[in-house]
């Protein structure tokens, strides 16, 4: 007899149950005895701590992997193109079983992905998918169906679709397929482009048409939508009706001015503004997708014809404004007033008398004033004080419309004194920013600003700074200018400015809509164009471009002439296409998708500019003419497109209509001659 303690060892008999930890409530003096041995356990009782079943006894293990395996689908892809193998990726990932078949041999782009290719539909068919993915194009999904061999599925074989139009394929599924077929019209609004980064947050819109109440083929159509729902997409139970209200009219804007554009080449600047961001992004979002696409779209969309006539009627209106501008403008040059609002030329030697030595005291007596403080109470806060102080402008804001105010509002939140003159009253404005606001530019020059800010529309800039009493301004003051276009005020300001004011060409390449959650990243692009070599001098044009800096800009120093010929004509564009777009009056829907948000935020972020700037980006842009043809000539490249094919097909059924009308008649005549050919013999 042996005894064993509850943390010894087991007797041999219990040894084989080596993973089991007991813990068995016994008397303290039960004794367990058999032929060879007898063992008891006294005083503490054993405790089962854990019990590690074999795995082919794990019953929770197997529930678990056949529920896992029941959500599985047998899935056939129909139409392996882009599209279909951009599907195929994600389905095989989840672990799903898909077959392909399409037109055209994608046997080695399937393999590749997993997916078993089937070059003959039948064999397909003969496999009993689960469920039938159409993912063929819009103009040739009848044909497609229409050419499978139903007979071969199972009765109750899932069709679903992912057109981008959803009456035209619901009403098709369920005129061409037997009752006994399950019906979901889908659309995933994405695709290989627009979800490269993955599905996440975008929409799946989907409609449940005609679903079988047995339990397996209501858990089959659960089962497809997870599969979407797995990865993310915001999932919208929508009418296939209500579908087509929302984003047919939409997607056919999008898809025609993503093409337009691919039309244009647009390339990436170093200095891209967000709107045009916008705008590339539009064409890398719409150029992946086929021309049938979009052809269908323009077929199977009713309203589409009418958007097509409303964009070519906003582009012509466009065109209409731009160049009646022109014309006035040119005919006021032949036949108006070309008397130039010219500053006598006493206003500009005025300032040079100053050179006698009067400027020299003043500033002279200004740091005699500092000497004789008290050096007592010259502390550490003080001299603070004093640096801080030094690194603060008295900035004069020319032209406080809606861009002056925008740049005021950051100014004076700085610390900066901000002065503003401007043709309309905006003293109440001012007021509000915290600007002192002059009716007479006069005075606002005897002030002594140190920078000159011209805020003024390209078209004016000229006139105002003629009109400006600059005999009134100290004569090292800087002045700098914030117009989209360079080249042009650039030499504006060396030919009408005395050689002793500063000059700093600036474009801040945002507004007050693409800016308005600040200026963070955005570019602002800047020309030293001259800047006197005194250090007061060159601190203060370093004191002006830190207000940006701090901001968080993007600092980007570039000649005039460099940043035209990257900016110019990619900003005409940009403006060009949200001008467009503002007439249609675009409104957001309820799915969007990425491109029509592209769209919607271009024209938020260039409505609030005014015409003249655009204008002004017409008139000085040496290229804005050619870029306008090209614009032009690539709408009618494409307008001709979708109408040469809608007349081809037209005209083929026109064709086949009198092919068919003629093989009737002979089908007619046929048996008529037959007869008549019997009645002879028999009479």
């Amino acid at each position: 007899m042996f005894s064993v303690s509850p943390l010894g060892a087991l007797p041999p008999k219990l040894s084989s149950l080596s993973s089991l930890s007991f813990r068995l409530s016994l008397p303290k003096a039960l004794s367990l005895t058999d032929k060879n041995s007898t063992f008891s356990l006294r005083h503490r009782p054993l405790k089962i701590q854990s019990l590690d079943a074999a795995q082919p006894f794990d019953y929770e293990s197997k529930i678990a992997a056949e529920f896992h395996n029941s959500r599985k689908l047998k899935i056939a892809i129909i139409g392996f193109g882009n599209y279909g193998q951009f599907l195929a990726e994600t389905l095989v990932r989840q672990g799903h079983t898909v077959l392909a078949h399409s037109r055209s041999d994608h046997s080695q782009s399937a393999g590749q992905l997993g997916v078993s290719f089937f070059a003959d539909p039948h064999d397909l068919c003969e496999e009993h998918p689960e469920v039938i993915l159409l993912c063929t194009s819009i103009i040739s999904t009848e044909n497609f169906l229409k050419a499978l061999p139903l007979q071969r599925l199972k009765r109750n074989t899932l069709i679903v679709d992912v057109l981008s139009v959803k009456e035209f394929p619901k009403n098709l599924l369920l005129n061409v397929l037997p009752n006994d077929f399950d019906l979901i019209c889908t659309h995933p609004m994405f695709g290989p482009q627009s979800a490269r980064h993955g599905w996440n947050g975008l929409y799946f819109v989907y409609e449940k048409v005609r679903i079988g109440t047995e339990e397996s083929r209501v858990s089959r159509c659960e089962n497809f939508l997870n599969v979407f729902d797995k990865e993310g997409c915001r999932m919208v139970e929508m009418s296939c009706a209500e579908h087509d209200k929302y984003a047919a009219e939409s997607q056919f804007i999008t898809h025609t001015i993503g093409r337009v554009l691919e039309e244009l080449k647009l390339e990436s600047t170093p200095i891209n503004t967000k709107g045009y961001e916008a705008l590339l992004d539009l064409v890398e979002n719409t150029y992946g997708d086929s021309f049938d696409l979009f052809y269908g779209l323009f077929m199977y969309n009713e309203k589409a014809l009418e958007m097509l006539e409303r964009l070519d009627l906003a582009f012509e209106a466009l065109k209409k404004h731009l160049f009646g501008r022109l014309h006035d403008v040119v005919r006021k040059q032949l036949f108006g007033k070309t008397e130039a609002a010219q500053i006598p030329r006493e206003h500009y030697s005025l300032p040079m008398y100053a050179q006698n030595g009067h400027a020299a005291s003043a500033s002279s007596s200004v740091a005699m004033r500092s000497l004789d403080a008290d050096p007592t109470t010259d502390n550490k806060a003080q001299i603070f004080n004093r640096i801080e102080d030094d690194s603060k402008l008295k900035i004069a804001v020319i032209g406080f419309g809606n861009f002056g105010q925008f740049l005021a509002k950051t100014m004076v939140r700085q610390g900066h004194t901000v002065l503003a003159y401007s043709r309309s009253d905006y003293s109440d404005v001012a007021q509000k920013l915290g600007v002192r606001y002059f009716s007479d530019a006069d005075d606002l020059c005897e002030e002594h600003p140190e920078v000159v800010l011209l805020c003024t529309s390209i078209l004016s800039t000229d006139k105002v700074i003629r009109s400006l009493p600059l005999h009134r301004l100290k004569r090292n003051t800087l002045f700098v200018d914030v117009l989209s276009v360079k080249e042009f005020p650039k030499n504006l300001f060396l030919q009408s400015l005395p050689p002793y004011f500063d000059i700093l060409c600036t474009h801040p390449m945002f507004g007050p809509e693409s800016g308005r959650n600040g200026w963070n990243s955005l570019s602002f692009v800047y020309d030293k164009v001259r800047i006197g070599s005194d250090e007061s001098r060159v601190s203060r044009c370093d004191r002006f471009l830190d207000i940006f800096a701090q901001e968080g800009c993007r600092m980007v120093e570039m000649s005039c002439s460099e940043h035209d010929r990257y900016a110019a004509g990619s900003q005409f564009i940009t403006h060009t296409m949200g001008r467009i777009l503002e007439k249609l009056g675009l409104k957001s829907t309820p799915i969007n998708t990425k491109g029509y948000e592209t769209l919607l935020k271009l024209v938020e972020n260039t409505a609030g500019d005014s015409f003249d700037l655009y204008y002004g980006l017409f008139m000085y842009n040496v290229n804005a003419m050619e870029q306008l043809e090209k614009l032009d000539l690539a709408f009618e490249s494409l307008k001709k497109q979708l109408f040469g094919r809608l007349h081809s097909v037209h005209r083929k059924q026109l064709i086949e209509n009198v092919d068919e009308s003629l093989d009737l008649q002979e089908q007619r005549l046929l048996p008529e001659l037959s007869v008549n050919d019997n009645v002879p013999s028999s009479s």
